[in-house]
């Protein structure tokens, strides 16, 4: 490897180091010693996850073809089972892994 290579891995490993860094101590310096949370950030932690599902929903189904076989049908059931999957465990983790392995078995062994 060149000394620029070397550099250049090295300049990339600090700058992400610092912004993780930052971005853990950013909460402390921004609140302090405050030991009430502020209602916009208690706001934002009710909003935001159902905000970035819906981004991914849009995100995942942005590319699906519902005018030609299979019509989107992977991608419905995907979606409905994903969320009985949750619906019924309340476990974020099984319901996305449950979702996904049922997407690709249905995309690489059924609808083929």
């Amino acid at each position: 490897m060149s000394t620029n290579t070397v550099l250049y891995s090295v300049a990339i490993i600090l700058v992400i180091a610092g912004v993780t860094v930052f971005t853990r101590f950013a909460p402390f310096a921004i609140f302090g010693g405050q030991k009430r949370v502020p209602a916009s950030i208690i706001y934002l932690g009710a909003a935001m996850p159902a905000a970035v599902i819906a981004m991914l929903i849009v995100y995942c189904l942005r590319g699906t073809a519902f005018s030609a076989w299979p019509f989107g049908i992977p991608e419905a059931v995907a979606c409905v089972a994903t969320a009985l999957i949750h619906w019924f465990g309340k476990n974020t983790l099984i319901s996305i892994a449950g979702g996904t392995v049922l997407y690709m078995v249905l995309v690489q062994a059924v609808f083929i």
